[in-house]
């Protein structure tokens, strides 16, 4: 249970909810299987185990998890145009007529129904944590989609939920631009070998660089010119690697060996317990990670009015 990404979201008012209110208002959408004729269907699931007493909500040392599961139907657009193409040619040479647009969207329709039970059925899960003694609500994901469908969903099952995305009172372009230019990160970071620069003109090229050591003369050059980090690669305290872009969105989150090894002891033999564990460890890392990382970068910024 070791988030890959992290796209970071405030709560603007204090969300007042314990784990078995918010377990009885996810309980209201859940996640279900797609009926023969439906093409997605969306709810949450329960982030731990398998059947119906499985809960909802995994609460832990004041840390909520939670999951959504997206079902869809995968129906190639190439199948039904084949289908479509074949039907039209056999009305228009039985029938000696031409098929025009609307009879053609009908007939589109009808495939679709026809084809849609037989159809693969892809499933996905995005997992997300609340931290609300924090304030913070973190989502597993580098979708924006995907996000806005979790706080969406959310939002419908809870009435509302006042958050907004991260924010810092400095670029964050301008802050890793600055860290490689001069070589060396603010706190406890440290840039890796990794880049993308890109130009300021709105039809501007961007350079990446991967496995590179960026304090060299050539990706120096490319900052003289103006170019700017809109994505870099960094470390932090020896616990935590990650990529990092301009809207403060993380991917490639990778939790050093030590922490995962500590989980691992800490959880015992227990599937469960071991699930936990690293719930836990993750999320306590992440209070100290995040406040770091927003000191780094500037200081988080609050909205006025908020």
């Amino acid at each position: 249970m070791w988030f890959r990404n992290l796209q970071i979201y405030r709560l603007t008012q204090d969300l007042q909810i314990d784990a078995a209110a918010l377990e009885q208002a996810l309980a209201s959408k859940p996640a279900r299987p797609c009926a023969s004729q439906e093409l997605t269907t969306y709810g949450f699931a329960a982030p731990f185990g398998k059947g119906p007493e499985a809960p909802l909500v995994h609460a832990s040392h004041g840390f909520l998890l939670i999951a959504t599961r997206k079902q869809e139907r995968m129906l190639p657009g190439s199948v039904v145009r084949d289908e479509l193409k074949e039907k039209v040619e056999q009305i228009e040479t039985d029938q000696m007529r031409k098929v025009f647009k609307k009879e053609r969207d009908q007939l589109k329709d009808e495939i679709v129904q026809a084809l849609l039970p037989r159809a693969f059925i892809r499933k996905s899960t995005t997992f997300a944590a609340l931290d609300l003694e924090r304030g913070l609500v973190l989502v597993d994901t580098n979708s924006a989609k995907k996000v806005e469908d979790l706080l969406s969903t959310l939002r419908e099952a809870l009435g509302s939920l006042p958050v907004r995305p991260i924010s810092v009172k400095v670029a964050p372009s301008a802050t890793l631009t600055d860290w490689m230019k001069n070589q060396a990160a603010g706190g406890d970071f440290h840039v890796l070998d990794s880049a993308v620069l890109a130009d300021t003109h709105e039809d501007g090229g961007k350079v990446v660089a991967t496995r590179q050591d960026l304090t060299s003369e050539e990706m120096q050059l490319h900052l003289t010119a103006g170019k700017l980090v809109t994505q870099a690669a960094l470390a932090w305290s020896d616990k935590l690697s990650f990529v990092i872009d301009d809207r403060l969105a993380i991917k490639r989150l990778r939790f050093e060996d030590l922490l995962q090894e500590q989980a691992e002891k800490d959880g015992g033999d227990d599937a469960a317990g071991q699930l936990d564990a690293s719930f836990v460890l993750m999320m306590l890392t992440f209070r100290q990670f995040l406040p770091a990382l927003f000191e780094a970068l500037g200081g988080e910024e609050a909205p006025a009015g908020i």
